[in-house]
Order: structure tokens, then sequence, then C-alpha cells
């Protein structure tokens, strides 16, 4: 593996600590390492967040009960923020019911009409069971209504980062407006795995029991005995059938979204398939340690003329056996940025590439507070910008 970092104007170059700790050799020629009939798929580490495989990841698609995990995510927060708790008690209303319940047709947790449901429970039909009336009985209880629930759902898909995904229902049943795509599907549960370690167990467990009818957990990665401890499935005719999984092989873990399968059994085949190739495919590497200097951000008008980046925690990169692969790396921000700066601040982001492909995306944050500096600091900054400035003009640079 050799690592090659590029130089501009406006994208810093890596420290040669970059190089030296990700200088790997490798016997054999970087191939397309998979092939999958599935169309939209992505495969990452839930750790460090380095993508294995993609396919299709950044087209919106349609999620079926994928969108669930919004759903739970958002009860999630409600509890954390202590607005509901798990002993509260939701009533099943006539719309619950009917569109969600027995007489729909659907998935269903099969709570009875106007019945009172704790909260816990209804998570468990959620997440278990996939039952709509459990979801519609969630967001009335929580927000009024489905259409402020829902809002809510949105406001907190931003909160997270998921720019591209649109939510209109809490439990995914077909709309022309609702779309996601697979990647921030993948970034949704690495969040909720890495947030709510005392609720994720429950996607694994492997059935659920209420108004005396028992059902099983639809995930078929469970039976499969490679590790595998959730998520969700979700099956429309137009999304085809999809799945979010993840599983753990000897402290690593991987989490993988499939979407558009023809069938049942090409998802849960294609979805060992991925994860097996995940597994036994590639090893971590540390590229940088945690508070090690990852590269320097232009400061204007500081006492000092930059700042030392650093990542939130250790930096590291899932790389393949066996396979000598091309790795380039940019530091990526605005700048040069304006004192004061704070430490802690979030600068830029470290994107480190596999070949052509954009395996690990790493925010970084300034390692150290620096105070505006004096007039004479100041301008001259200012006069540098100038020259910089004329000089990316006369050259067509930007």
């Amino acid at each position: 593996m050799r690592l090659v970092i590029p130089k501009s104007l406006i994208l810093i170059g890596l420290l040669a600590t970059l190089l030296v700790s990700a200088a790997l050799t490798a016997p054999a020629p970087s191939r397309d390492p998979i092939q999958t009939s599935i169309p939209n798929v992505i495969l990452i580490e839930a750790d460090s967040g380095t993508v294995l495989y993609e396919k299709a990841p950044d087209q919106p698609i349609a999620p079926a009960s994928l969108a669930k995990l919004m759903t739970v995510e958002t009860v999630f927060d409600q509890l954390t923020l202590g607005n509901i708790k798990l002993d509260d008690e939701f009533v099943i209303s006539e719309n619950a019911w009917r569109k969600g319940g027995a007489p729909s047709g659907g998935s269903a947790m099969y709570a009875a009409i106007r019945s009172r449901v704790r909260v816990e429970d209804l998570l468990h039909g959620v997440i278990i069971q996939s039952g709509n009336d459990a979801c519609i009985a969630l967001a009335e209880g929580i927000a009024g209504n489905e259409d402020n629930f829902v809002r809510m759902m949105n406001d907190r898909a931003r909160e997270l980062g998921l720019t591209k995904s649109n939510f209109t229902n809490p439990h995914g049943l077909p709309d022309p407006d609702m779309r996601v795509t697979v990647r921030e599907l993948a970034k949704l549960t690495q969040h909720i795995i890495r947030t709510y370690p005392q609720f994720y167990p429950w996607y694994g467990e492997r059935e659920f029991t209420w108004n005396k009818i028992r059902q099983q957990n639809r995930n078929p990665l469970l039976a499969m005995n490679i590790g595998a401890d959730g998520l969700k499935t979700g099956y429309t005719s137009e999304a085809g059938y999809n799945l979010v999984g993840s599983a753990v092989q000897n402290g690593l873990r991987l989490i993988l979204v499939v979407a558009g399968a023809r069938t049942a059994k090409e998802r849960a085949d294609e979805s060992r398939k991925l994860l097996e190739w995940g597994f036994k495919g590639f090893e971590s590497r540390l590229l940088f340690a945690e508070g090690q200097t990852v590269a320097d951000a232009k400061v204007f008008g500081g006492t000092q003329g930059s700042v030392p980046l650093v990542g939130p925690s250790e930096i590291k990169l899932m790389i393949p056996r066996g396979v000598n692969d091309r790795i380039t790396a940019k530091l990526v921000y605005t700048g040069p940025v304006r004192a004061p700066v704070q430490q802690g601040q979030r600068i830029g982001t470290l994107q480190v590439w596999r070949n052509d492909f954009k395996a690990l995306e790493v925010p970084l944050q300034a390692a150290e507070s620096v105070e505006v500096g004096g007039t004479i600091r100041r301008a001259f900054d200012a006069a540098v910008e100038l020259v910089i400035g004329l000089f990316r003009s006369s050259t067509g640079q930007i």
C-alpha cells in the first residue's frame, strides 16, 4: 500500500507521519474486490467508519421499513432527553389500529384498539415485529400526531448529518417523497450502536410476543452464526428487499446496508457473502494516535500563523489483506481560519482514498487555542492574502 499526499494552494499536505504510519506493502495488485447482484450496497467498519465496499451508495431509494430506524432513534433521543420514560403508556388509537394494526394487513404488533401500551413494549414491537401500529402509537404519544413526529424525525436526521434523507411517515409505507441513501442509513446505524448501548441489544432479540401472538425477528442474519446482532429488514414492491445489518467477529464490527434485492433469499445470501468477505479480507492500521497532529491549518490574524489539527480520537484505516492499494490523503477546509480559534473547534476533514475510492472521512479539530494577534500581524496576514488572491486570479486557480 502506497500513500500519496497531494499539494495545492488550498488543500494542505499531511505530515510525513501519515506516510510513515501507512506505508505498507503487499505482493498483489489491487482488483475489483467483490461483485454483488444487489443494486445499492455499503459495507463499513463501525469503529473507524472505513468504507470497505460500496455500490451506488448515494442514490435515493425507498426505505420501506428501514425508515423505522429513524423512528426508533427519535424515540431513543426523547428517552435520553428525559421527555418520555420507558414505563409511560401510550394509547393505541383507532388511526394506529386501522392504518397499522390487524385491519391493515401489514406488519403489526397486533396491539388492541384503545389499549394502553408501555413505551418499552412499543419499541420492541417496532424493532422485532416491525409493527406499523406501534410506530403510529409512538408518534402520536410523543408528538400528538404523525405529521408532528415526522417533523421531529427530519429535524433529528439533519442534526445527525443525514442531509439526503427525507421521511414522510414513521413506518415506511410507500410514499414518493420518502427517500434515503444506503450511506446515510449506515451512518445512522453507526450512531445508534455508539450512542444507545443500553437499547441496541433489543435489535438482536429473536422473538417478541404481544396480545398472545408470538412473532420472530425478521432479520435473517441472526440465524447464520456469523456474529450478527441487529438490525432491521424492509420490503415493499417499490423498494424491493432491504436490510441493515451488523455483526461482530474477533472484536471487529461491520455494518452492512443492502437495498433493492429481488427476493428475500437474494437479500440473505448476498448479505452473508458481503459480511464474510469483509471479515476475512481486511485488517486495521493505525494512521494517527489519539492527540497526534494530523496537519496544520493556516490562521488569519492570530498570534501564530497556523494551528495544529487532531482527530476526535485515534484514526484507523481498514485495508485489504494482500493487496497493494494506492492510498492518498488530503485535508479539506476553508481557510485561512480567522482568529480567534478555540481548542476543539471543528476546522476541516481528513479524507483518505484507496485508489479512486474514498474509504475514510474524519473530522479534524484545533489542538490548541489561538488568540487574535496584534495590528502588525493582522496587517501582514491581510497583505499575504491579497497577494495570494491576485495570483489565483491571474492563473485561474481557485
